[in-house]
């Protein structure tokens, strides 16, 4: 078992433990990857399973909560385009689609009001993440939001450095904020993965990690690198 706490420095994100088994390998990622020549974007997890995307909204998933999957296909059949899947260590999700659609089965109440306003306002949402201890990130083309004024300046931080904030990545130990200039890492980030974001020769926008294992990508199918 491992037991791991996502601290945010001084900043404290004040975040409880989480235990989990790491899995052994993830195959089935691997093996639809191969399968369909390409992944745009992944939801990979712990201990709920693993999803992959491709194409405009071609999907493969694996001991994922029904609800997410049927609500995938949904989505597919009416061919709307699947742009991102947020899958929590404890069986939470969220779908982003289209410019700012949105399904969820259990997100922060605050997360949600807010999400709720940016549809409203026809916003186009670009990264909705959360975790399994509250915190949660909501980037869109106008604004920034985030579950604690500590979590903002931190985001904030790496803006005055790096330029604009594309799309973040948030599990229950682990950060990284993805810039048009760069990153900022916090927690159990792996090292690979860093050492690779530093040496990558695509524009990356999308970054997912699962424990040691990880998935990059630009949001297209032909741009991707990954350890899993």
């Amino acid at each position: 078992m491992k037991h791991s706490a996502f601290i945010l420095a001084a900043l404290v994100f004040l975040s409880t433990a989480v235990s989990y088994a790491q899995p052994s390998d993830r195959s089935f990622i691997r093996e639809q990857i191969s399968n369909r020549g390409g992944c745009r974007n992944v939801a990979i997890t712990c201990t709920n399973g693993d999803l992959m995307l491709y194409g405009r909204n071609g999907w493969a998933a694996n001991y994922c909560p029904k609800a997410l999957t049927d609500a995938l296909n949904e989505l597919s059949n009416n061919n709307e385009f699947i742009d991102d899947v947020q899958l929590t260590e404890n069986g939470e999700w969220l779908i982003l689609y289209g410019d700012n659609g949105l399904r969820w089965s259990n997100i922060p109440y605050r997360m949600e009001v807010q999400l709720r306003k940016y549809n409203a306002d026809n916003e186009i949402i670009t990264s909705a993440v959360f975790n399994d201890v509250g915190e949660w990130v909501i980037i869109t083309d106008e604004h920034i939001s985030a579950s604690s004024d500590d979590v903002m300046d931190w985001l904030e931080g790496g803006i005055e450095k790096y330029g604009q904030l594309w799309t973040c990545c948030l599990t229950d130990d682990a950060a990284v904020a993805v810039y048009e200039g760069g990153y900022r890492f916090l927690g159990e980030v792996p090292e690979s993965l860093k050492d690779t974001l530093n040496e990558v020769d695509f524009d990356v926008y999308r970054v997912k990690i699962a424990g040691t294992a990880w998935f990059i990508s630009d949001n297209s199918d032909e741009n991707y690198d990954y350890i899993m």
